[in-house]
């Protein structure tokens, strides 16, 4: 572990609301590092917790009694309004600083805004890698994060630290910016992915290298839950007018196909 600051040694409590696939993934770094973690979720994950050294929680108010430094929140996009306005807040025995995962920013930016206790810090990250992606280290993957609202520097400081702690690069952005950003980088690229499967593509004998390329875009995105792929065009303002675009492109590109044909004949 690092030992750039004192604070950098220090460990937290860390509580995660939503234990999926990502949550855990991420959980087995932080208590590598010596974090102390505990989780709550819709499904059973008592034993797999148990295994990784979790407290895990089935009713979300003895969840909420723990000492948390942090709380981590893994839920979709689309469901994170609803579980926030779920989450019995007041129960929490301090203020608490209130972070989340996902791959939009401006709108989880929006609800823990609108429904946290003013004197409660907010702290937008998203790590734009995975399970699959960071099988093998976090070494130089990004992490994204805007510090939207934050009193007690230590405890961000120290939550931020974990991802340094693992070489990951670190690019503090506004979370407008992000998703202007990711509305092309992660929105246009899964569509392109989404209308490739439609198209059924599949490998053939005699494959170029482009083809092949598209073949991998299309089994490696399209595994994606719909969940996920909606939640990046309805909770991001930039990915209607990517859409657009990409259907004036693809327009324009056809138009000239059909007057070199016309031109030909």
């Amino acid at each position: 572990m690092s030992s750039s600051s004192s604070s950098s040694t220090k460990t937290l409590g860390i509580g995660i609301i939503g234990f999926g696939t990502f949550a855990q993934f991420l959980a087995k770094r932080m208590v590598n590092q010596g974090h102390a973690l505990s989780a709550t979720s819709r499904s059973d994950y008592s034993l797999l917790s148990s295994q990784l050294g979790i407290k895990f929680f089935r009713e979300i108010d003895n969840f909420m009694d723990e000492d948390h430094d942090v709380i981590l929140i893994c839920t979709s996009i689309l469901s994170l309004s609803e579980v926030l306005k779920s989450v019995p807040i007041h129960r929490l025995k301090k203020p608490t600083l209130f972070s989340e995962v996902l791959s939009v920013k401006e709108h989880p930016k929006e609800v823990l805004l609108e429904l946290l206790p003013e004197d409660f810090d907010v702290l937008c990250t998203h790590p734009m890698f995975g399970p699959g992606s960071g099988k093998n280290g976090w070494n130089d993957l990004p992490v994204v994060y805007d510090k939207v609202r934050i009193r007690n520097q230590d405890v961000c400081s120290r939550f931020l630290q974990i991802f340094q702690n693992e070489g990951c690069r670190m690019v503090e952005m506004s979370c407008e910016e992000h998703d202007k950003l990711a509305a092309r980088s992660q929105f246009l690229t899964r569509t392109v992915a989404r209308v490739l499967s439609e198209m059924e593509i599949e490998s053939t004998s005699m494959d170029t290298k482009g083809f092949q390329n598209l073949v991998q875009l299309k089994e490696t995105l399209v595994t994606d839950s719909f969940d996920l792929y909606s939640g990046l065009f309805v909770h991001n303002r930039f990915a209607k007018q990517e859409l657009k675009n990409l259907e004036l492109a693809l327009e324009t590109v056809k138009q000239k196909l059909l007057t070199t044909m016309d031109d030909t004949l």
